[in-house]
């Protein structure tokens, strides 16, 4: 029975892991392409009436969309996912994923801005797949190994956190050194490429997964839900995730955490443009992905051993007010060598929050709805993605920096909420962190 058990995790745990690992690399793909879709350019797609504030204004509303339609989805196919299966679910979530990069490639060629917001709600729509995969891992995860494999779920999202922004900037650069390591330059980038061949490329990365998932990922279900969908699930969520014991203490959380993130993102790298001296879009993507390296490297180092020494709860007390600190000293940066210096901060606190908070609402919750709440907890942060999307667009409209103050904030009141609304004994499935 245990060789059957560990087969199974053998090969689920890949599978779910890859699909993080593709999320990943398509939220971060965006971050230098933005810079140049937005800034004076010869791919730049807003309208020449337009000025600077409408072109900030626009990107927030196109991450916005995103997010609001994974809020509106994530919830029922989560619920598919624990009716029906989770392999099902999850290919033909990477389905609508790959068809959303390739109108948002077509929407970059075209200069159609229409273009673009269809394809970020076709892959919001589509985008419960994070939620399935983390499904996928409270599935095959045991109180041993769950903060672990929850962990990894990190590392992948580092990984593609350090390879999405490369991949921005390098396949949408042409004439650029693929390698550039102490002046030695290796491999230029083609003249044909574009701010649409990353999308192009993910795409590809899409529908391999898809492929990968329909024809090799085992159903990791072993319990199947009988009861109805219910397709205003999204709105009842928000409901739920504030009502249920347990959940109602993590969930908020969450939210807020997502919420101070997103406002740091969405625009720290045209903060970074304005501030560092000739710091250019290809340079942002490069310094995304030192943030990438960074939280590849605490999530599979610093990670287990904090998991070994402390609870989910005990670590999740601190490292929010650690985020809001690591936020606002690199607003302080004025050179790419105080950048470069700063960088471990963010990365630290951020691997910190994401494998505890995640391992600690799967452990508060039943096993016989892990999709359903992965689902909850995927709509609530999609909705804390959504809402500073749009206005962090009309904050930095005021001035660039301002989001990032917001996101101090907010890390900081995430903080203050946990340390009142946890109870240790909300835990379910981990009954030495009951005390």
């Amino acid at each position: 029975m245990k060789k059957v058990a560990d087969k199974l995790v053998g090969r689920a745990l890949p599978a779910a892991l890859f699909t993080v690992f593709l999320d990943a690399v398509g939220v971060a793909i965006l971050i230098p392409l933005y810079v140049a879709l937005v800034l004076p350019g010869p791919h730049q797609v807003i309208p020449a009436h337009w000025d600077i504030r409408d072109g900030f204004i626009m990107v927030g509303w196109l991450t916005g969309v995103y997010s609001l339609a994974t809020f509106l989805a994530a919830p029922i196919l989560g619920q598919l996912s624990d009716k029906y299966g989770r392999k099902m679910v999850l290919g033909l979530s990477l389905v609508g994923t790959a068809i959303g990069y390739a109108l948002f490639a077509v929407g970059v060629v075209q200069k159609n801005i229409f273009l673009l917001f269809l394809s970020r709600a076709i892959d919001g729509i589509t985008g419960g797949n994070i939620a399935v995969g983390r499904a996928i891992i409270g599935d095959v995860s045991n109180e041993k190994t769950r903060t672990r494999n929850f962990g990894l779920i990190g590392a992948m999202f580092g990984i593609g956190f350090v390879l999405g922004p490369y991949l921005g900037g390098r396949l949408s650069s042409p004439g650029i050194a693929v390698i550039n390591a102490f002046g030695h330059q290796f491999i230029h980038t083609p003249s044909w490429f574009s701010p649409a061949t990353p999308f192009w490329f993910a795409t590809i990365l899409a529908s391999l997964n898809a492929l990968l998932v329909f024809t090799l990922l085992p159903e990791t279900l072993k319990e199947r839900a009988r009861h109805k969908i219910k397709w205003n699930k999204s709105l009842t969520d928000i409901k739920m995730a504030v009502t249920l014991p347990g959940i109602r203490s993590v969930i908020p959380v969450s939210f807020l955490f997502t919420i101070g993130f997103t406002f740091f993102t969405t625009f720290f790298s045209f903060t970074m443009v304005e501030r560092i001296p000739g710091f250019t879009p290809a340079n942002v993507a490069d310094y995304f992905s030192l943030i990438g390296i960074w939280i590849a490297v605490f999530q599979g180092a610093v990670i287990p051993l904090l998991a070994k020494r402390f609870k989910n709860y005990q670590v999740l007390r601190f490292s929010m007010f650690g985020v809001a600190f690591a936020v606002l000293m690199l607003l302080t940066v004025r050179s790419t060598q105080s950048a470069i210096l700063l960088s471990p901060l963010i990365p630290l606190f951020v691997a910190m929050n994401m494998a505890n908070l995640i391992a600690l609402i799967s452990s508060v919750s039943a096993r016989n709805i892990q999709g359903e709440v992965m689902g909850i907890n995927s709509s609530v942060e999609a909705l804390g993605q959504a809402i500073p999307a749009v206005m962090s667009g009309y904050i930095a409209s005021i001035h660039v920096w301002l989001p990032s103050v917001v996101s101090a904030t907010t890390m900081v009141i995430a903080g203050i909420v946990f340390w009142i609304l946890f109870k240790p004994a909300y835990v379910k499935h981990e009954p030495d962190m009951v005390h």
